[in-house]
């Protein structure tokens, strides 16, 4: 009988080794829950500095947006043939960063990836975020903000309605959309996890808040048969929108005739694109959030590692796309569309074309290596690289096209202002304010989905096997 016991528990550790674990440190439920909610009961000396910092830059998005109300879009640097500028680069920008989190939280649940588990709530949340600061770019970009309403599907005082076939219209009713289904699903995942905190929480007003938003949560087989029905249910109308979304966006340019926009290979470059970038900020994030908050158990090296390799295979998909543009220019025959790409990269905004292929095409490659990739500190450098590359590139595309058109007499060079600077920095502001509210408020990693990956919650789990398979990752040095 012993010798099959030991038998069972060396196979168990052999399947379990092929693999590093997704909870290192030999953690528990209990020590889990503690973990994740330690940041909540004392967010530590980090958490001020960081939300001072971030309500600054807020501070500096409210002058910024109250100035241009005051004044008019006249303060940017926009000319006559660039009437978008930065603006309109920054809402591309912060769409595509929300884009990791439904694809994390969606896309990978429906394919079972139990990776995804350690980083889905914090990616999720970083996903509204991000459609908040790039819902707030066109709503100013339009001047006068207060006839915003001029824009919605409703007879106005003029009698005329809006204009259904631009996509600057479907751009309303596709990012209200992935930004609701988004706030649902992730506000579903949270349930679970509020009511946990709702039975840790030491004061009555914590306690009645968690209660409320947890929805009665006790945690019955029919709430867990409802919550896992309605999870999946959201992630099936969430994947589609993962495509959607920035689609639509890609309509934007690609819909027009201006040379360097009129492209069918913008939907699938700007999917890649968005998602690529998405990921960058994932891990400009949490390689940080966990040294700071002591989430290295939950967040684990494995996360990062596939999260690079996510930014390897997508950032050569953005490559190629770059690649492809010049080819279909030059096959065209086309000589509007032949010079428009030739002035990307020889002509005078030649600097910001190469700086995108640098960060965006060259930097992923180091991926390829896995010392590299499982480096955390290496990792996060190319992640701001690739942030400032799929920057470059929204602005690569919106600037050079309008700058060089079809008319040489009304070419004109783009410089942005003080104020087109300050919009920009402040919006970060906008994200990183909401962002260090929800890991003081919310457990930043979903407890409930990672105790379902850990040993534990397997009904053959043997104790005996686990321990052993913890020693041997310990003593390999596989927590990190």
């Amino acid at each position: 009988m012993a010798t099959t016991v030991y038998t069972e528990a060396d196979q168990l550790e052999e399947r379990l080794d092929q693999r590093a674990p997704l909870v290192l440190g030999g953690n528990d439920f209990h020590s889990v829950t503690e973990l994740v909610a330690r940041p909540i009961d004392r967010p530590g000396n980090m958490w001020w500095p960081a939300f001072l910092v971030s309500l600054t830059l807020l501070g500096v998005y409210g002058v910024a947006v109250a100035y241009l109300v005051w004044e008019g879009v006249g303060i940017w640097g926009l000319n006559n043939p660039v009437d978008w500028g930065w603006a309109i680069v920054n809402f591309v920008f912060w769409v595509g960063i929300g884009h990791a989190g439904t694809l994390i939280s969606a896309i990978l649940f429906l394919f079972r990836q139990k990776w995804r588990t350690g980083i889905n709530r914090a990616a999720e949340a970083m996903t509204l975020f991000a459609v908040a600061c790039a819902l707030s770019f066109p709503t100013i970009h339009v001047g006068r903000v207060w006839l915003l309403y001029w824009v919605f599907p409703i007879p106005n005082q003029m009698a005329a309605w809006p204009n259904f076939r631009s996509p600057l219209l479907w751009d309303v009713f596709a990012v209200s959309i992935y930004g609701t289904v988004s706030l649902l699903f992730w506000y579903t995942g949270l349930i679970p996890d509020l009511a946990t905190m709702r039975d840790r929480a030491k004061g009555a007003l914590a306690r009645k808040l968690y209660g409320f938003f947890a929805l009665g949560w006790r945690g019955s087989q029919r709430h867990w048969q409802n919550y896992e029905s309605a999870y999946l249910i959201l992630a099936g109308v969430s994947t589609p929108l993962v495509l959607s979304v920035h689609t639509i966006v890609s309509f934007d340019f690609a819909v027009s005739q201006i040379p360097g926009w009129h492209t069918t290979i913008f939907p699938p470059y700007f999917v890649a694109g968005a998602i690529f970038s998405g990921f960058g900020m994932v891990l400009t994030l949490l390689i940080p959030s966990r040294i700071i908050f002591g989430l290295k158990d939950l967040i684990t090296v494995r996360h990062i590692e596939n999260m690079a390799k996510i930014c390897l295979l997508t950032g050569t998909m953005v490559g190629y796309a770059y690649a492809m543009e010049f080819f279909i220019a030059w096959y065209s025959g086309n000589p509007y569309e032949s010079f428009a790409f030739f002035n990307r990269a020889f002509g005078p905004y030649s600097w910001a074309y190469w700086t995108m292929i640098s960060c965006n095409v060259i930097s992923p490659q180091f991926f390829w290596f896995k010392k590299l990739r499982t480096n955390p500190l290496f990792v996060f450098i190319i992640s701001i690289f690739i942030n400032i590359g799929m920057w470059f590139e929204r602005f690569v595309i919106a600037v050079t096209s309008l700058a060089t058109d079809f008319l040489p007499s009304s070419w004109d060079y783009y410089s942005p202002t003080i104020w087109d600077v300050a919009s920009f920095i402040g919006s970060f502001g906008l994200f990183f304010t909401l962002f260090t509210l929800f890991v003081r408020f919310v457990p930043m990693v979903a407890i409930a989905e990672v105790k379902t990956v850990m040993p534990q919650a397997d009904p053959h789990h043997h104790p005996a096997a686990a321990s052993k398979h913890g020693a041997t990752v310990a003593a390999r040095g596989g927590a990190h």
